[in-house]
């Protein structure tokens, strides 16, 4: 358990050139340095971590309507494979996204029924063995490697997490991420990220816990394009700016728009 899954288990994606944007915010040209993040367009995933799903992995209760948890009990061989192909979102694993130039990611987190008390996973209709604090300490690693890269981690959804998990969660958050957590605030430039140390902005969808931790920023909303070709995907996006923003606000009224896929 929390280890990635192999790319020999993978279906195969075209890839850029390895690590041709993991620098991608350092490379950025200096008059971008001192525009808020809410300026800029941040790629992200859609359900980051489901490339780690696997036949074994069992389906959430909680994000799977009765009928087909009763047709799980009933045609496990047939409902598992099927409830597989429309979980799995990703193919690329959470540190190969990072070299991709993703710096939103999407995690849904949940605490398995009769799972261990600690011990949390994350969930698209069905539960990952990757556990994360594993992939935070992965995130954490890499941006050690890569010291002027900054991301929005999105904690979210929180399914059968209740009160002590959070306070957990959060400690985890504190304690693999230290002092590269941005407190909340007024939406931060690279330059004052970059002066300070600073590549965490936490998104946590749980207003208590905001409430309680400065590290802590409200849920940030992101556009999720549903598409896999990139021409219908440019389309949508261009649709959305005439738009305007995705609905809410961080503090003082700014937000960080994000850019999400499938």
């Amino acid at each position: 358990m929390g280890q990635e899954t192999s790319s020999s288990s993978r279906p195969s994606l075209p890839c850029p050139e390895k690590n041709g944007n993991a620098n991608w915010m350092s490379a950025l040209h200096p008059r971008l340095w001192d525009i808020p993040l809410h300026h800029l367009a941040i790629p992200g995933s859609h359900d980051t971590m489901t490339y780690s799903l696997d036949p074994t992995c069992p389906i959430s209760p909680t994000e799977s309507p009765w009928l087909l948890q009763f047709l799980d009990w009933l045609l496990p061989s047939v409902i598992e494979p099927t409830v597989l192909k429309w979980s799995v979102t990703q193919v690329l694993t959470v540190t190969e996204q990072l070299d991709a130039g993703v710096r939103y990611l999407d995690l849904r987190i949940a605490h398995m029924p009769h799972g261990s008390e600690k011990n949390l996973h994350f969930v698209h209709m069905m539960y990952t063995a990757v556990l994360v604090k594993d992939t935070l300490t992965k995130i954490s690693k890499w941006l050690k490697s890569h010291p002027r890269e900054v991301v929005i981690l999105a904690c979210r959804n929180f399914e059968d997490i209740m009160q002590d998990l959070h306070e957990y969660l959060v400690t985890c958050i504190k304690n693999i991420f230290g002092d590269m957590l941005c407190p909340r605030g007024e939406v931060p430039t690279l330059r004052q990220l970059w002066a300070r140390g600073q590549q965490v902005l936490l998104s946590y969808e749980d207003e208590a816990s905001v409430s309680q931790h400065r590290e802590l920023w409200p849920s940030v909303p992101y556009w999720w394009g549903d598409e896999v070709e990139p021409k219908k995907l440019i389309s949508y996006l261009e649709h959305r700016k005439s738009c305007g923003r995705p609905g809410g606000c961080a503090p003082h009224g700014r937000q960080i728009t994000c850019v999400g896929w499938a």
